[in-house]
């Protein structure tokens, strides 16, 4: 600012990072706003823009760094050109690179067809085709423009009292486009300004290449359309928006099935290429030493079948659950292996072909598998662990004093804790510096802090809230532990890299990838054998006609074996599970349970499952599988 005659306002949006205390501390002189949630760009921005007092307006994204002498360059060319009403500069990204978003067209339906299918990116410089990024007009060079960025748009004061401010329609994304283009029909002219330069570390905030911003970004574009446009170009803009929509989530779905199969692809090329070596060179050696080789039914059928009993043992052992460790692979090669030699005894003799070939594969993929991921681990593939995680980052979660008792636990079991953070079971606003924050605030807390583990104070915390947030927060892949009220400090010791560990109560919610694939394999199992032994089972149960019925929907997936409770006017929010033919309360004495002990049982079982669990309920209620 220096230079400058202006002052600064800071909106916060209900940041997690300490950035309030920040500027509380080294910026005094700074006017700061906090919202105690997160009210979008257009409301944040038009909460600073009201408390100004300045000729112009300047809205910049936090996200941004700019040159010493950026502001006195835009505020004389203000000065001097009375017809502007707005202005951007040249914005450049962490690396350097120009970000073709500091100018843009108009986003008309020809103009977003263009950008959204590839093809302004194969003709960046065309004047037909790039009107989106303006790719034909010269980037070191003052332009008159459509379309100005948001994350630096300078603003003439007098223009925003006229047309008013940003449009809250819009929570993120477009509401830059929607003020730029009124700037414009209001009788002034936006100018593109890259005499100086600011670095946008674009994508700080959002994840641009998921879906969500794909349905957030595109859904503002067809806001804008509603708005500005004829009926008519409305009505074609948002059809291409869902053509585009469609099509981008298309790509992510490839994206992310590329991701899950990879290993597995990767995987199943090592085998079928070791076997096939091994099944040359061990028969030509030992068998066919006189001519002559393994039969055409032995490539075609037994070595493919080999192959996915491996592929499948390893999926269920979570050799391909992430993060991707070694030992999980090599417990499903023996389990598999295994298998395929108990299936070897049954056949036939005709169809068995070498027991050794079973042995020498396996083998072979003992050593094939590990050194793929050892490759994937050296080339710094994220997913992919070897061994334990040493330094681990903590979330602790409860009241300070329960709280910071436990992170003195953690500080003493483990020999370097990466990151203790402590968030309060409070849902309002945290103003205080031990507090990272509130409950509310854990999504990002855990996206932003790279967290590990999640841990609740018991003391502070009821276990059928703590299975709420569990439930809320499963897609952030985190463990969860409990820290009882006056637990033992240090109990064991799991590796000479630590003295200790916290006592906890770990949770394995039934919810967790490996558990729900358990369930359903177990689900699968049990009806094929109830099935094939099923002259006998049908004798034995009360209910003939709905163990039939069960058995098929069982199999079919619509319903698991075992389930929760049934609760009338739940209050806890339990992990989503296939409703099931039997509960928890099965395998109690008394089947004539209240609804509170129904709850306590729906909770422990969503807590701490196990498939032996679900075994130990079906046996208990076996008569009852028709019910």
């Amino acid at each position: 600012m220096k230079n400058v005659d202006g002052e600064v306002i800071v909106v916060d949006n209900n940041s997690i990072d300490g950035s309030n205390a920040m500027v509380k501390k080294k910026f005094p002189e700074v006017r700061l706003y906090e919202n105690k949630q997160n009210l979008g760009f257009s409301k944040a921005n038009n909460q600073g823009i009201k408390k100004s007092s300045g000729e112009y307006v300047l809205l910049l994204n936090p996200d941004t760094v700019v040159e010493d002498d950026t502001f006195s360059k835009v505020v004389e060319f203000m000065d001097t050109h009375q017809e502007a009403g707005a202005l951007g500069v040249k914005m450049v990204d962490g690396a350097g690179k120009f970000l073709p978003e500091s100018k843009r067209g108009l986003p008309t339906p020809e103009a977003a067809f263009y950008k959204m299918f590839g093809i302004s990116s194969l003709f960046p410089r065309s004047k037909r085709f790039s009107k989106y990024h303006l790719g034909y007009l010269d980037e070191n060079e003052i332009h008159e423009v459509e379309i100005l960025s948001g994350a630096f748009m300078l603003l003439r004061k007098k223009v925003l009292d006229e047309i008013g401010l940003l449009d809250e329609t819009f929570f993120m994304y477009g509401e830059d486009i929607d003020l730029s283009y009124r700037v414009i029909k209001a009788g002034y002219k936006n100018y593109y300004f890259p005499k100086t330069r600011i670095i946008h570390y674009k994508g700080e905030s959002t994840k641009k290449s998921s879906v969500n911003y794909v349905l957030v970004f595109y859904n503002a574009m067809v806001i804008f359309a509603k708005k500005h446009f004829t009926y008519k170009s409305a009505r074609l803009f948002t059809h291409l928006i869902n053509i585009a929509i469609y099509f981008r989530a298309f790509l992510a779905i490839l994206s992310r099935l590329f991701e899950r199969l990879i290993l597995a692809v990767l995987d199943a090329t090592a085998l079928l290429g070791g076997i096939l070596m091994i099944t040359m060179i061990w028969g030509r050696s030992f068998v066919y030493t006189e001519g002559g080789s393994y039969p055409h039914v032995f490539f075609v059928y037994v070595i493919p079948a080999y192959i996915i009993i491996w592929l499948l043992s390893i999926y269920f052992s979570g050799g391909y659950d992430k993060p991707v460790r070694i030992i999980k692979s090599l417990t499903g090669m023996i389990v598999g292996t295994t298998i395929i030699l108990v299936l070897y005894a049954l056949l036939p003799e005709s169809f068995r072909f070498s027991r050794a070939l079973i042995l020498l594969g396996a083998g072979w993929g003992m050593i094939a598998l590990p050194l793929i991921r050892l490759v994937l681990y050296i080339f710094k593939i994220p997913w992919i662990q070897l061994g334990e995680k040493q330094s681990q980052r903590f979330l602790v979660i409860g009241e300070k004093e329960e709280a910071i008792r436990v992170s003195k636990l953690l500080e003493s079991a483990y020999a370097k804790p990466a990151y203790i953070g402590m968030v309060s079971i409070s849902e309002k606003l945290i103003k205080d510096k031990d507090f990272v924050g509130n409950i509310n605030q854990v999504n990002d807390i855990v996206t932003i802090y790279k967290i590990d583990e999640v841990i609740f104070c018991s003391k502070n915390i009821p276990h059928h809230m703590i299975i709420d947030k569990m439930t809320e927060w499963q897609h952030l892949e985190v463990d969860y532990k409990i820290a009882p009220e006056d637990s033992l400090s240090i109990i064991g010791s799991n590796s000479i890299h630590t003295r200790g560990d916290l006592y906890t109560v770990n949770i394995n919610a039934v919810d967790k990838a490996a558990n729900r694939r358990n369930k359903r394999l177990i689900d699968i199992l049990l009806s094929c054998l109830l099935l094939l032994l099923f002259p006998i089972v049908i004798f034995f149960q009360k209910q003939p006609g709905g163990f039939i019925k069960n058995l098929l929907v069982v199999l079919f997936g619509l319903k698991s074996w075992v389930g929760y409770c049934p609760v009338q006017n739940e209050t806890v929010h339990l992990p989503n599970i296939r409703k099931g033919v039997l509960n928890p309360s099965n395998a109690m004495k008394s089947r004539d349970i209240d609804a509170e002990t129904a709850v306590d049982l729906n909770i422990l079982y969503a807590r701490d499952y196990n498939i032996w669990k679900d075994m130990n309920i079906l046996i208990y209620a076996f008569r009852d599988l028709g019910q």
